[in-house]
Formats: structure tokens, C-alpha cells, sequence
């Protein structure tokens, strides 16, 4: 009956499910995304570590264990997606599957038992679609993208929205800790071996570096734990060059104890973090890089946002992924674009970054409505803060969170937004603070509907801040309103004065 019901909503024109197995050298993973949008929405993930890449790295062959480890994995993965609908399926082998004697019996195992026809991707490809997967989460990345895996690192130039000069190196997490295991000599000799064949080096000089792979985002989780940063979301968490090389003389003298007492940092990865970060900081040596920055999208996310149409591509992902939540949770979808040219007299001139906040702001600003009326600041701190949003870094998201607080009437002195001062500059959170402020206004003057913006006026006249209606619109002025508009005006300094438009 259910089974049934989904194919008939599905034939009715319901959202397309994509799903990825990405058959890896520590892992298999499903995730099913849906399939209509810039920025993929997760519906399902599930990992199992089968740790193809061991058998290979000690015998060049996937163990008896690991092809049954896999079969189990990818039969239940392919009734999964069957019983999902999924619209297109995209089975993909890298370093281990590729690099295994035994191969084609693998292959031949996924297709006869488990129904699927696995890609075995190049090291090229990887590249290019892992380059591409930074490019989905980071649109104006401008450097070289690193993706490390249990069997192999690529290392790809991303600029202007694509992929250029590309390397796939034999160089992987699993190899790296045998190597460590074996001496320091062992491994500094495999590492400095492979980095020289990097002869395109030049062309990160000064650039960041995007990590990608689970290796390296352990250790940005671990970094945020030694720094104590407040905000332990990994996408777009920045590294310095000292930093790096801090913590791969650190890490060896770091307990497994001590690793596993980390919050988030899993614990399948710490034998390989020792030799993940000394390969990070020789990588951004040989590079000249400017600092690294982590990012969550890797190969996955790249083949669907390969699969996207141009236009598509060409979306902001911030302001895609926070117009469908808007949709989903906010009451009036028309109401954000009339808010944001309603504000542009009050906060031009302005920074293009803070012009794109707030936006997203003026998008987001009707979402935490179903929320207790007592706690709604705190829901669109919480959204901006922990929503699972890309194209946006931790400043950024605390400037986006100040003006979803202050929308819902947080006080600019409240505990709840305190660490905001170690992501953003005070100035930079004021400023958003007046963004809330305003939308405040805007959502009580009008009830969340566009129509009384298009009636109204709000711009600094000298020490004024002015708010003007048509006369028939006069009446929506009210003393709700007027204290709104107050307390926005005492926060830029200014004297709030209605004034009633005249033909």
C-alpha cells in the first residue's frame, strides 16, 4: 500500500531522489539527496567501513572479508534505494576498488548480486569532481583543492568556477599510517616522493588550500577543539599556516585517550590524523598556500552538481538553500525581496558580502514564527548559526544569526549571543543587530505582507530617521509600530519621524 502510494505521487510530479554510493577505501556510503535544487538537501546517509584499501595496501587484492563486507553493504543499499524511488543512481569505486588486482571480481560481484553497475573513477576524475564539490560549497573558491582519501590524494586548481591543471597522487590516509608506523623516515620519504610530482605548484602560490576527505575534516574538528572555537561547524572553518604545523608536531604526543574524548571527532580516523596532518602541512609547503580552508562537499556533491543544469550552477547557494526553507517554514514568500528594497535607504552604502546577508536575512526573517513566541530569537540564532547552509563562513553566519535575533526581539546584551564577538568584529555585528531592527519594523508595520511596503519610505534624512505612508496606508502606523521604529532609530543614532506622503 505505501509502496504504492509513493510511485503515485512520484507519477504526479513529486521532488526527483538522487543517491551516490561512493564505494571508498575506508568506506561505503549512500546518500539520497533530492534532486531539484542548487543546494542538495540530505534525506538519507549511511556509512559502513568495510576498509577495502587495507587488503589492497597489504596484498594488492580486496580481502575475502572486505567483498563481503561490501556485498552485504551494497545489496542493502540497492533495496534501500529501490524502496526510495530513487530517480537516478550513481555507483562510483575509487583508489581501493581501482587499484586492486581483483577488481573485476569485485565488479562482477556488485552487478550479478547487488543489481549495480559500478563506475570505477580515474584519479582524474576524482579530481575533477571533487574540484567541482568544493566549487558547489564554495563558489568563489580561487586556489587548489586537495582531496584526500584512503588510497589517493588529488590535488586540482579550481578558479572562476572550474577545474584546471589536476594530479591524482598514490598517496592516501591508509598509506600514510602504515608508513608512519613503519618510521619517521618511511614516511617522509613517501610523502616528499609523491609531492614532487606536483610540478604545476606554482599555481597556489598565495592561494588558499580546500581540504576535502574525512581525514582532513577530523582534523579541523580537532583544531576547533584546540582552539576552542565556538562554532564547531567544519565547512568553511579556516586553518592558518602556523597552526597546521603546530598541530602536526602536536598530534604524536596526543594520547588515543585524550583523541577519543573529543566531541565529534571520530574515532575510526584518529590512527590516521598523525599522518593526515604531517601530508597537510608538507601539501601547503610545496604550494606556497595562504592558509587552508576545510569544506564538508567533496566527490559526491560534486557528480550532482556536474548533473545540474547551467543556470542552475550559476545560483548562490546561501540564497537558494534559504528561499526554500523560506518556502517551507515562512508564511509570506514575497515578503523578503519587498523588505530588502524597503531597508536599501537606511544601510547604503554597503559591503557586496553584507548586501548578500541581508538578504538571506530578509529571506529567513519569517521562519522562526512556528517557534514559542518566547524563544523565536533564539530559533533564527540557532537556524542561522547551525543551519546546514554552505557559501557561508562562521563571520558570515554570525552576522546573518545578530539579525535573526534582534528580528525576533533579542536584546543585544542577552548571554544567548555572547560568543558571537569571537566570530565577527563588534562593528560588523552592530550593524547586522540594525538589520533585525529593521526587519522588526518592516514584519510589524506590515504583517508580513509586501503590498504596505510598496506604500512606505524608511531613509536617514541628516539626524532623521524617516518613515513615510500613503494617507490610506496612515493607519497601519500604530504605537507597536512607532516603538519599533524608536528603538531602530535610537540604534543608528537617529530621531525617528513619521511623516504621511502627499500626492
Amino acid at each position: 500500500m505505501a509502496l504504492s502510494a509513493t510511485k503515485d505521487r512520484r507519477r504526479a510530479g513529486d521532488i526527483p531522489v538522487n543517491a551516490v554510493i561512493d564505494i571508498g577505501s575506508n568506506s561505503i556510503r549512500l546518500v539520497a539527496f533530492r534532486g531539484d535544487r542548487r543546494t542538495p538537501l540530505v534525506l538519507f546517509n549511511e556509512k559502513v567501513m568495510a576498509g577495502l584499501g587495507r587488503g589492497v595496501a597489504d596484498t594488492g587484492a580486496i580481502t575475502p572479508e572486505g567483498l563481503e563486507t561490501a556485498r552485504a553493504a551494497l545489496t542493502r543499499f540497492r533495496l534501500l534505494c529501490d524502496d526510495m524511488n530513487v530517480d537516478r543512481l550513481h555507483a562510483f569505486a575509487t583508489a581501493a576498488v581501482r587499484d586492486a588486482r581483483n577488481r573485476d571480481a569485485f565488479l562482477e560481484m556488485a552487478k550479478k548480486r547487488c543489481a549495480l553497475d559500478v563506475r570505477i573513477l580515474s584519479g582524474a576524475e576524482e579530481a575533477r569532481l571533487a574540484a567541482y564539490g568544493v566549487i558547489a560549497g564554495i563558489p568563489n573558491a580561487d586556489g587548489v583543492v586537495g582531496d584526500l582519501g584512503g588510497g589517493s590524494l588529488e590535488l586540482v586548481r579550481v578558479k572562476k568556477g572550474k577545474p584546471h591543471s589536476h594530479l591524482s597522487l598514490p598517496i592516501g590516509a591508509l598509506k600514510l599510517d602504515a608508513a608512519r608506523k613503519m618510521g619517521g623516515r618511511s614516511l617522509a620519504g613517501l610523502v616528499k616522493k609523491a609531492l614532487a610530482e606536483v610540478k604545476w605548484a606554482g599555481q597556489g602560490k598565495g592561494l588558499p588550500f580546500y581540504m576535502v576527505g574525512g581525514s582532513w575534516r577530523a582534523l579541523a574538528q580537532l583544531h576547533m577543539h584546540l582552539a576552542d572555537y565556538p562554532l564547531p561547524v567544519v565547512h568553511q572553518y579556516a586553518m592558518d599556516i602556523a597552526g597546521i604545523d603546530h598541530m602536526a608536531r602536536a598530534l604524536p604526543n596526543l594520547s588515543p585517550k585524550r583523541l577519543r574524548a573529543i566531541p565529534r571527532l571520530s574515532s575510526a580516523r584518529i590512527p590516521q590524523l598523525p599522518g593526515a596532518a604531517l601530508l597537510l602541512r608538507a601539501v601547503v609547503k610545496r604550494l606556497g598556500s595562504s592558509g587552508v580552508i576545510a569544506s564538508s562537499y567533496g566527490i559526491r556533491e560534486g557528480i550532482l552538481y556536474a548533473d545540474l543544469p547551467k543556470d542552475i550552477q550559476k545560483e548562490d547557494p546561501l540564497v537558494s538553500a534559504a528561499k526554500q526553507e523560506a518556502a517551507i517554514q515562512g508564511r509570506f514568500p514575497l515578503h523578503a525581496e519587498a523588505l530588502m528594497e524597503w531597508m536599501n535607504g537606511m544601510f547604503a552604502p554597503e559591503m557586496p558580502d553584507h548586501t548578500r546577508l541581508r538578504l538571506v536575512a530578509c529571506v529567513l526573517a519569517d521562519t522562526a514564527w512556528r517557534a514559542h513566541p518566547d524563544f523565536r530569537a533564539e530559533r533564527g540564532l540557532e537556524l542561522a548559526l547551525h543551519g546546514n547552509w554552505v557559501g557561508i563562513d562562521g563571520r558570515e553566519r554570525a552576522l546573518l544569526g545578530a539579525a535573526l535575533f534582534a528580528a525576533y526581539g533579542g536584546s543585544a546584551n542577552d548571554p544567548a549571543i555572547a560568543d558571537l564577538p569571537r566570530l565577527a568584529a563588534r562593528d560588523e555585528l552592530t550593524r547586522a543587530f540594525k538589520w533585525g531592527l529593521a526587519l522588526r519594523l518592516g514584519q510589524r508595520l506590515t504583517a508580513g505582507t509586501a503590498r504596505p511596503l510598496e506604500k512606505s519610505r524608511v531613509y536617514r534624512d541628516g539626524g532623521r530617521l524617516v518613515l513615510t505612508l500613503t494617507p490610506r496606508y496612515q493607519p497601519l502606523y500604530a504605537e507597536a509600530v512607532a516603538r519599533r521604529h524608536e528603538a531602530l532609530a535610537a540604534a543608528m543614532g537617529l530621531v525617528a519621524v513619521f511623516e504621511v506622503e502627499r500626492g
